[in-house]
């Protein structure tokens, strides 16, 4: 019997290989950020703040300040999108004595930056006319406003636009030996070029979605991934080897880590069948988020007894597709109409569930609704803070929110569910923002 050699070290493409430990990695960006399901959640909502921004911006009202602007909003949701976007708000601070980024104080800039987004927002994603949109904003050369703004165009276009921090610049460099300057729009294209070619080529490995390499780069920028030797050289790819088996010993030393990651996503959901349970119980139809409908809860599934579709009249709604995401809806079949609507804030983005919530009851023709947003009692400050935002004030103002504590839902269920009839008893535990 033939038996085929072991491949020497120099015949192993170091990239895929680096690629294949990547995708594994319980810990690295590609389990833990690309492949988490709230991200998708979050390219609608970031889409509409953005022409919020661009719509102040054109009417004049957009103010000379970052702090409590429509920009902050959209930025701040960004940067919440978990590690590989911590830290995307910093370059959009004001910073007195640099005076930059010249966004607030220079209405000609601020214009400039307006049309630039309202370009991106508008075009079809043609990559010659997102190209085209950036160079012509390069040419204005705002001072202190660079390539961070291509993460603010991720979420618009994300097979076309990758997003850039210093963390993916460093990894990129790492990885293809090239010296790509942060900070500098000529840098970022000719990286984004690079990237693109990367992409190209372990395609079958990464995505269309540009996300997927961008969280590879940042995690061997970031220092968990050696970038492998470019060179042929079995010693060189021996000790890279090596370097790379000592990930995964880390990621078997942080099983507790990945526990506390998974118990998270755990409470989220029980929260969430809870909710249903609670509905069932009061007398309604309940349904689940589209996402979330397969997740096992208990001995089957969140989405068992609950309802397949959602009223005709919602169907018709533009903002449907973003609707059919909210965690948990109440419905009275016979009205045919939605009573109550739950988004569950555990650690997630509080912008994402106002904004679903706001399209669902502006949407409506009826104004008997009530909106709840239901998280740990820590996060109850920041909740009302997001609902005094000039982008949800509107809303706080017109509509019928209300915060639920995770202690009060723990404390009263059992009862609401035994006595509980319609939403006098879930209302009864609920508080009010004023």
């Amino acid at each position: 019997m033939n038996i085929a050699p072991e491949p020497q070290l120099s015949t192993i493409d170091p990239f895929r290989r680096l690629l294949t430990r990547w995708r594994e990695d319980p810990l690295g960006t590609y389990r833990t950020w690309f492949l988490w399901e709230e991200r998708l959640k979050n390219f609608r909502s970031i889409r509409q703040g953005i022409s919020v921004v661009v719509a102040e911006i054109e009417a004049g009202t957009f103010g000379n300040v970052y702090k409590g602007s429509s920009l902050e909003t959209v930025v701040k949701s960004i940067a919440e999108q978990r590690q590989i976007f911590r830290g995307a708000d910093h370059a959009f601070l004001w910073k007195p004595k640099l005076r930059i980024p010249d966004i607030y104080e220079s209405p000609e800039n601020q214009l400039a930056f307006g049309r630039f987004l309202q370009t991106c927002v508008g075009c079809s994603g043609e990559e010659s006319e997102i190209v085209e949109a950036i160079q012509t904003l390069d040419r204005v050369a705002i001072k202190g406003l660079g390539p961070a703004a291509a993460n603010i165009l991720y979420f618009l276009h994300p097979t076309v636009v990758p997003p850039s921090n210093t963390k993916i610049v460093k990894g990129y460099n790492a990885v293809t030996g090239a010296k790509v300057k942060l900070g500098r729009w000529d840098g970022y294209l000719a990286m984004r070029r690079g990237i693109l070619e990367l992409n190209s080529k372990y395609r079958d490995l990464f995505s269309n979605d540009l996300g997927a390499i961008a969280g590879l780069l940042f995690d061997v920028g970031s220092g968990r991934y050696p970038a492998p030797p470019r060179e042929s050289d079995d010693a060189a790819l021996a000790r890279w080897e090596t370097d790379l088996a000592e990930v995964r010993a880390e990621s078997d030393r942080a099983d507790r880590a990945i526990q506390a990651a998974q118990d998270q996503d755990h409470t989220h959901t029980e929260i969430q069948g809870w909710l249903r349970d609670l509905g069932f119980a009061v007398g309604f139809d309940v349904w689940i988020a589209s996402n979330d409908v397969n997740r096992p809860y208990r001995d089957g599934r969140l989405s068992d007894g609950c309802l397949d579709g959602l009223p005709e009249s919602l169907k018709k709604n533009p903002s449907f597709d973003a609707i059919r995401l909210i965690d948990v809806l109440w419905v009275d079949s016979t009205a045919d109409r939605v009573v109550a609507a739950f988004e569950v804030e555990h650690t997630t983005s509080i912008y994402s569930g106002i904004l679903r919530m706001s399209d669902l009851a502006l949407g409506l023709e009826h104004d008997e609704l009530s909106l709840f947003l239901v998280a740990p009692d820590a996060r109850e400050a920041d909740i009302w803070e997001q609902l005094k935002r000039p982008a949800f004030s509107r809303v706080a103002n017109l509509l019928d929110v209300h915060f639920i504590a995770y202690s009060e839902l723990t404390k009263n269920r059992e009862a609401i569910a035994r006595f509980g009839q319609g939403m006098k008893p879930i209302e009864a535990i609920a508080r009010r923002p004023w």
